[in-house]
């Protein structure tokens, strides 16, 4: 199997429609306190995104208890980047605009059932973990630093496992054929995002 098969099989098993430019990563490597702040950002966020969801739906006894602790794990992640920063005698930047969620977060549907409203934001979880899933998969392989390959090896797996939580969530709380029909209409929709946007190597979507 070449790479390119390679790349396409784990973009499906995934879900996504649309692999990574192989070019990304070699854009990446060349500044790496850049894409490295971009990550630490990115782990912020998901942290945040998750003690959202908990304290938007205290009553929704599962989501509570399987979300609780990724709002640890992703802050633990935060933590381990801000780390690699340091051991790197790097620094960590200002945060940036991130178009890619935003383009995702227009793309909502902000109306409908407290329950339709939670399947959108679960989805949009998923698919932030999904492709950041994909992108630390790429970095694991191809980064030029040994010590990165292994770093992003251990993110990838956890991305892994919390892009399946929000989708088997989504499908506790919303029936299952409106989940999976809405699923595919966010996945068309990434892949025209990620085509439209500008490929750069500082930004970790």
């Amino acid at each position: 199997m070449d790479q390119e098969t390679r790349e396409l099989y784990t973009v499906r098993m995934l879900g996504l429609k649309l692999p990574t430019d192989p070019r990304w990563v070699n854009l990446a490597e060349m500044d790496l306190a850049e894409i490295l702040t971009d990550h630490a950002y990115c782990e912020q966020k998901a942290a945040t995104s998750c003690i959202s969801l908990i304290q938007a739906y205290p009553d929704k006894e599962e989501l509570v208890r399987e979300v609780a602790p990724i709002v640890t794990e992703e802050w633990g992640h935060f933590r381990m980047v801000l780390n690699e920063l340091d051991k790197r005698g790097l620094k960590l930047g200002r945060q940036r605009k991130d178009e890619y969620v935003n383009e995702l977060l227009a793309f909502q549907k902000k109306s409908g059932s407290r329950e339709e409203r939670l399947l959108e934001k679960l989805l949009i979880c998923a698919l932030i973990e999904a492709r950041s899933c994909e992108r630390f998969r790429l970095l694991s392989l191809h980064i030029g630093d040994e010590k990165l390959r292994d770093f992003y090896y251990k993110f990838m797996v956890s991305e892994a496992g919390h892009y399946r939580l929000f989708i088997d969530l989504a499908k506790l709380y919303n029936d299952e054929e409106v989940v999976k029909a809405r699923w595919q209409e966010y996945l068309h929709k990434e892949a025209e995002i990620m085509d439209g946007l500008e490929l750069r190597g500082d930004r970790m979507h």
